[in-house]
Parts: structure tokens; C-alpha cells; sequence
């Protein structure tokens, strides 16, 4: 097993050249350095509006199924299938031949890599795995100069995140990360209002989640099972140390609260959740985070319940926002939001609310397209659609044509823009991923963007970078 370590990675920022510049949300972060592998420029293919897109799915089943699917029923081509269980690959190719296309034609494989070395026409790779997998699948990807769909969190740690940029802007691709609340209009139309600075100055953000839905707060399970037939385990490991296969543990849901593998709610849920106030308020980076409450904290998994509290940096005109996490079913407190309980009966059971000096919003779930205002003095909040307030202020943002989906296959065309690239996704997962360190590692932690380390812990600096397993490496 090899570990990349914090001396390694501290000599490879001392010898790396200027990274790569930011645009877009990212300028808020300012500039980080690159101490990544170095890798051979590719440019990706130029493809026209009426070309079909060779596309490469990396994830077939579960919430790949949603991602590629779309694609190929847009009329692209699904040129090879890569799923670490073979039934999920079955699947996919009676789907494919539902539309009149000999499955043969189709490569399949249960390792990315043998199917990124073998398929060199690909345009395209959707990546929908297991968080450990998301990086180093897309970046490989990327470095043969395929556009990259990558399904939230983008990736799992905050030096992936990174890396992943730099070698997504150095060779040109397209890339679209799946939160796919983000192509809603309603969700557009909410930034808009916020962007507009309808609720004054803002300093105060709260985001609640439901999630966990699956097992966290737990350890390790003893003892292993007989791996199926149709699951290529070592595959399905990854880049991650090797453990033990245990029957309905790990595969096909479970996964998502271990360390090794997922980023548990927080990562899983603030790519939909927290988008709209980073978006809306311009939020860049995260500057302290400290867990404030945690249930069932332990070394295998993220916790049953915490509150995470969050500090990002003041922004040109805007001051720092003191940002809480909720997860767990945890909520924040209705004595804070009169009016969203004189207007909803209840704290919604998930979404955020956006406190300012003249105002506050209120989304009621995951994906912010549906939300209320109440400016100071109403006493009831009131539909954006609907306030008499917002309906004076321009629209500014593009809308979507379609979906998620096809908004990235028409980038990869040139006819569109991804409203969730590089420019956002580098920017929002960064600052949740300070958050599920915060979840491991006690006290409040101080997060400096530019050198890419905590100041003051250690512990926390030894998250930044993931282990990667001899022979996965990217």
C-alpha cells in the first residue's frame, strides 16, 4: 500500500509550478498550489453540434443509471460499460439493445483502468461510483482528454479536488459535476435573488440534512463473507486499502458512511443543499470549522448525528459568514425562523435558511428551487415566485435548456455551458470537505486555501491527501 505523505506533499507544493489560474466562484479562494504528478498536455477532440458523443460509463447501476442513461437516449453513443458488478453491466446492455443496438458492440470491463487503456475513441466518461473512485477515474480520464460527468462530491478529498482542476483547465475539457439540482430554473431564479442582495448583509447560514439514510456511526465489522461471483471486489476497492468483503456491508449502498469510501451526509447532501447559499452569497473559502456536536463518534465511520460550524472568508463588499451544518435529522432551532414557522407550520426537514439585516430565505429541500422569502417587518414568508420584492429584480442567469445531463453533453458540443465545471464544484466541495475533517478530527480547525493545510492540527493535515493503493495510483 503506498502513502502519500504530509513531507511529500510539502516538497511537491515547494516544487511545483504556478498553478493553474481560477476563474469564476473560485477567485474567492484565491490562488493553490499544485503539488501533483506531472502529466503530458492532451487536447480533447473538437467536436461539432450534430457529432454523437462516445461516451464511456464508469457506474452503471444505482445513480449511474440516471447519469448515462439520459445521454444515450439523447441519441450519443455508449461505447463501453465499466461496473465493478457484472450484473449492473447486464443491465445496461439490455438497455442498450432495447433501442435496436447489438450489444456486442458494447466493451465491457470491471476496472476503469483496463477500460480507459483499451478504449481510446471515448469522448466522454461518466464517473457514478463510490466516492474513493470519483478522482481517480475522471483524472485519468481527463489526462486522455475526455470530457468528465462526475457525480457528487466530486471527489472525496480536498488535494483530489485540486488536482482535479488542474488537469481538467491544463487540458480543456469539459466537466459538469452531478448536482443536478443545479439546472432547475426555480434554483436559478432563487441565486438570482440572492446575488441581488434582497436580504441585505448577510452573516448568518443554516443547512440541515435528514441524511444519513444508511449506516454511519459505526465500526468496522469482524470477520469476512465469500465474495459473489459477479462482484470483482478488488476492483470495487480501488485506490483504498484492503479489507475484507462483508454481505451487505459495503456493496451496493452501504458504503457511503466509511472513511475510506464516502464522505458520509455531509459530503453527500451539502452539493445540494449548501449550493444555493454559495452560490447566491458568493461564498469562496472556509476559513475555521469546528464539529459543536457529534453522536456516535468514531474511527471507521462519520457520526449518526453532528453540527458542524463553519467560517468563510469575507468577500469584496461582504462580510465573513458563520455558516452551521445539521445532519442527522437535526435542525436548527424554530425560535430562529418565526416567520418560516408562521408560513410552514415547521422547520422544513431539510433545506437552509439565509439570515440578513433586511431579510431571510428559506429553501424547504435539498435542491433550492423551492423557496420563500420575508423581509424585515412581515411577519409570514412569501414564495420568491410570488413577493413583490423579487419579482422587481432582472434575470441575470442563463436558464437550462433541458437537464443536467444533456446541458454537459451540449458543452462537450460547444452549444452550452456547465453551470456546475471546475469553476463551482472546486470551490463548494473544498470547503464541505474542511467540513468532514471537522467531523474527525476535534476542535476548531483553521484552514488556510492558499497553502492548502490546516495551521493548526496535524491530525487534520493528514486527511488533506488520500491514501492510494500500489497499483491504482493517477
Amino acid at each position: 500500500m503506498m502513502q502519500i505523505d504530509r513531507r511529500s506533499f510539502l516538497r511537491g507544493a515547494a516544487l511545483a509550478t504556478a498553478s493553474v489560474a481560477m476563474s469564476g466562484c473560485n477567485t474567492m479562494r484565491g490562488k493553490v498550489p499544485s503539488p501533483y504528478p506531472q502529466f503530458t498536455k492532451v487536447v480533447p477532440k473538437a467536436l461539432k453540434p450534430n457529432d454523437k458523443l462516445n461516451i464511456g460509463v464508469v457506474g452503471v447501476g444505482g445513480k449511474g443509471w440516471s447519469d448515462w442513461t439520459p445521454m444515450f437516449q439523447n441519441g450519443d453513443n455508449i461505447v463501453a460499460l465499466c461496473d465493478t458488478d457484472r450484473g449492473q453491466i447486464d443491465r445496461g446492455l439490455k438497455e442498450i439493445e432495447k433501442k435496436g443496438i447489438n450489444p456486442s458492440q458494447v466493451k465491457c470491463y470491471t476496472d476503469y483502468r483496463k477500460m480507459l487503456d483499451e478504449c481510446k475513441n471515448l469522448d466522454t466518461v461518466t464517473v457514478s461510483t463510490p466516492d474513493h473512485t470519483h478522482a481517480p477515474a475522471a483524472v485519468r480520464a481527463m489526462k486522455q482528454g475526455c470530457n468528465v460527468y462526475v457525480q457528487k462530491p466530486l471527489v472525496r478529498t480536498i488535494w483530489e479536488a485540486h488536482y482535479f482542476e488542474t488537469v481538467a483547465k491544463t487540458n480543456g475539457v469539459v466537466t459538469q459535476m452531478g448536482n443536478q439540482g443545479s439546472s432547475e430554473s426555480g434554483f436559478r431564479r432563487n441565486v438570482e435573488v440572492l446575488n441581488a442582495g434582497l436580504l441585505g448583509t448577510v452573516k448568518e447560514v443554516h443547512v440541515w440534512t435528514n441524511r444519513p439514510i444508511w449506516p454511519q456511526g459505526m465500526g468496522r465489522p469482524e470477520g469476512s463473507d465469500p465474495i459473489p461471483e459477479s462482484l470483482d471486489w478488488d476492483s470495487w476497492l480501488g485506490t483504498a486499502p484492503v479489507r475484507p468483503f462483508k454481505e451487505g456491508v459495503y456493496h451496493r449502498f452501504k458504503w457511503r458512511g466509511f472513511f475510506d469510501f464516502g464522505t458520509g451526509a455531509f459530503g453527500d447532501m451539502a452539493c445540494h443543499t449548501m449550493n444555493l447559499p454559495f452560490r447566491g452569497l458568493k461564498l469562496g473559502a472556509v476559513r475555521q470549522a469546528e464539529c459543536i456536536r457529534i453522536e456516535d463518534k468514531n474511527d471507521e465511520t462519520y457520526p449518526s448525528k453532528s453540527i458542524v460550524k463553519m467560517t468563510y472568508a469575507a468577500r469584496k463588499g461582504m462580510p465573513e459568514v458563520e455558516l452551521l451544518w445539521y445532519d442527522g435529522n437535526l435542525k436548527p432551532s424554530a425560535d430562529i425562523m418565526p416567520q418560516v414557522v408562521a408560513t410552514l407550520g415547521s422547520v422544513p426537514k431539510t433545506g437552509c435558511l439565509i439570515v440578513g439585516d433586511k431579510g431571510m430565505m428559506v429553501s424547504t429541500n435539498d435542491y433550492g428551487k423551492d423557496a420563500y422569502v420575508a423581509l424585515k417587518g412581515e411577519p409570514k414568508m412569501m414564495s420568491t415566485t410570488k413577493h413583490e420584492a423579487c419579482k422587481l429584480i432582472p434575470e441575470t442567469i442563463a436558464r437550462c435548456k433541458s437537464n443536467q445531463y444533456l446541458e454537459f453533453v451540449n458543452a462537450c458540443k460547444g452549444t452550452d455551458t456547465c453551470y456546475s465545471g471546475v469553476d463551482h464544484s472546486v470551490g463548494i466541495i473544498e470547503g464541505i470537505l474542511v467540513g468532514t475533517i471537522a467531523q474527525q478530527v476535534p476542535g476548531k480547525l483553521s484552514w488556510d486555501t492558499g497553502s492548502q493545510t490546516f495551521r493548526n492540527s496535524a491530525a487534520a493535515n493528514t486527511l488533506v491527501k488520500p491514501q492510494i493503493r500500489a497499483g491504482w495510483e493517477f
